[in-house]
């Protein structure tokens, strides 16, 4: 297995509104950008085999900027997509518990239990894996960066630590956050998880 960089999305206006994006295809805003240009700082000295990213725009537009000065092209991947909200996309959390007040999905953490017209994280997770099986002909020598979504990327980590999918919950990625995993004798790494070191000039700009 290759060593792995990845990266969650830069931020959208609907990031920023709190509205649950899933598979809508919001670009990245002005802040957005910015992050992602950060993010291409971050890794401008790895040596990268290969960048995948979802096919949604605002992960595309984050992988592109990422990929900027390195030899390779963006590869898009449908399979690492956000989660599908259904009806519920578009919507903020206040705005989905108004209007289906019964759906505990956030309390209940079921790996099973699917948004209205939506998914699940199992049904994800599936998604995910057919992705992961891409990976398979690297070696522990490559570098790749995969570019997606809180919700994509949260399953992978799970698939590839092994992790029950009751844990996908108890994971924080933030906008343009870095997560590492090496590979060691088979085993995959957890290295570095949810850092935005790279973000803080712009915090501190925005504070």
């Amino acid at each position: 297995m290759p060593r792995l960089i990845l990266v969650r999305h830069g931020r959208t206006e609907w990031n920023e509104a709190g509205r649950y994006q899933g598979r809508s295809d919001i670009g990245l805003s002005v802040a957005g950008f910015r992050e992602a240009e950060a993010v291409r700082q971050r890794l401008a000295t790895e040596r990268i085999s290969a960048v995948y990213s979802s096919d949604l725009k605002r992960a595309i537009q984050t992988a592109r900027t990422v990929a900027l000065g390195h030899q390779v092209q963006v590869v898009p991947c449908e399979e690492l997509r956000e989660m599908d909200f259904g009806d519920l996309e578009g919507l903020t959390f206040d705005e989905m518990k108004r209007q289906v007040p019964e759906f505990n999905w956030w309390t209940a953490r079921d790996p099973d239990m699917a948004f209205p017209g939506g998914e699940s994280v199992r049904q994800l997770a599936a998604r995910v894996h057919r992705f992961a099986v891409r990976l398979e002909g690297y070696t522990d020598t490559d570098t790749v960066v995969v570019v997606a979504h809180g919700g994509a990327l949260r399953a992978l980590v799970c698939q590839l630590l092994g992790l029950n999918l009751k844990h996908w919950w108890q994971m924080a990625l933030d906008s343009c956050s870095v997560t590492v995993i090496d590979s060691h004798a088979g085993w995959a790494l957890l290295s570095v998880l949810n850092d935005v070191c790279h973000l803080s000039n712009l915090k501190a700009r925005e504070g």
